[in-house]
């Protein structure tokens, strides 16, 4: 997709058939997601999505409860022709549709206990039928199918990024490596917390107290002790070693805490040294939550 063009994916099929991860699946690869807009909306949000000229991708979950929909797609998608073709505006529009055999889908339906919109009063398989019928236009229209029968949820969302992700080299998968200060609690949103409290502490060398892990002679006293290098190797190792895993598992974000006491030496230096690492590799954010709190504490402290 070019830079000016807008890209509208319609996400439709069978009623169990994964359209939930789908849409999660479409959140993480950067797309604007509505699910189940009333139809008689869609013209008028189509028209405001391209005067804001900000959202360049959009993902309209629609299923079966949204029967109307059907009625007014086709009759949309010439519209949008015609528009492209009179204000010469570019829309990348392709319909998927997410399909599963009927005993796969029987089978879902009694697991999770729910009602399918088509069988309320009736057999299960005659609404899962019944749907099949009502869907076979949109289906024969739609430029990608997948058929999830055998498919797990990652294995799903694998699929929707070999098809939909952009060739821009922008990654979906990004680490962000914190510091932060135990006393001030531990990072809710973190996969991994480390604890560099056993390091020497340049808190207690009277140059560094008010300086951080940002500045050079405190970096360099935390990192020229053997102690640390020992550590730090470990964990870089460590860390290399697993970070693949949590990729091919289907995460978009791993965040890494890094924690010492106040969150103002120590861990600011190993985060630092540690997401210039990883950043050959991945796509990396360093943060430091506590720094400035704790340094301006410090810094109070000793012009008393």
């Amino acid at each position: 997709m070019s830079k000016d063009m807008q890209s509208l994916v319609i996400v439709t099929g069978m009623s169990g058939a994964g359209k939930t991860v789908a849409m999660q699946s479409f959140e993480d690869l950067g797309y604007f997601c509505i699910d189940n807009m009333p139809p008689n909306l869609l013209p008028k949000f189509w028209e405001l999505v391209h005067e804001s000229g900000t959202i360049k991708k959009v993902a309209l979950v629609v299923d079966i409860r949204s029967r109307a929909f059907y009625d007014e797609i086709f009759s949309m998608i010439s519209q949008m022709d015609e528009d492209e073709q009179e204000k010469q505006q570019k829309v990348d529009m392709r319909i998927l549709f997410l399909n599963a055999s009927d005993e796969e889908l029987v089978s879902r339906y009694k697991e999770t206990r729910r009602s399918h919109p088509l069988a309320m009063e009736g057999r299960l398989l005659d609404g899962i039928h019944k749907e099949r019928e009502l869907l076979s236009e949109i289906r024969s229209r739609a430029q990608v199918e997948i058929d999830t029968t055998d498919l797990t949820p990652r294995q799903l969302r694998e699929e929707i990024f070999d098809n939909f992700q952009e060739s821009t080299g922008t990654p979906t998968f990004h680490i962000e490596v914190m510091s932060f200060g135990f006393k001030y609690g531990l990072p809710i949103d973190a996969d991994i917390v480390m604890d560099v409290r056993f390091l020497k502490n340049p808190f207690y060398v009277e140059s560094l107290k008010t300086k951080t892990g940002m500045d050079k002679p405190v970096y360099d006293y935390v990192m020229d002790d053997p102690v640390t290098e020992s550590f730090y190797n470990k964990l870089a190792d460590l860390l290399k070693s697993i970070i693949p895993g949590y990729e091919k598992e289907g995460k978009t974000s791993l965040t890494i805490a890094i924690g010492c006491t106040g969150g103002q030496h120590r861990s600011v230096a190993i985060a630092q040294r540690l997401g210039m690492d990883l950043n050959d590799n991945y796509y990396v954010d360093i943060t430091h939550r506590d720094m400035e709190k704790s340094q301006k504490k410090v810094i109070e402290h000793a012009n008393k």
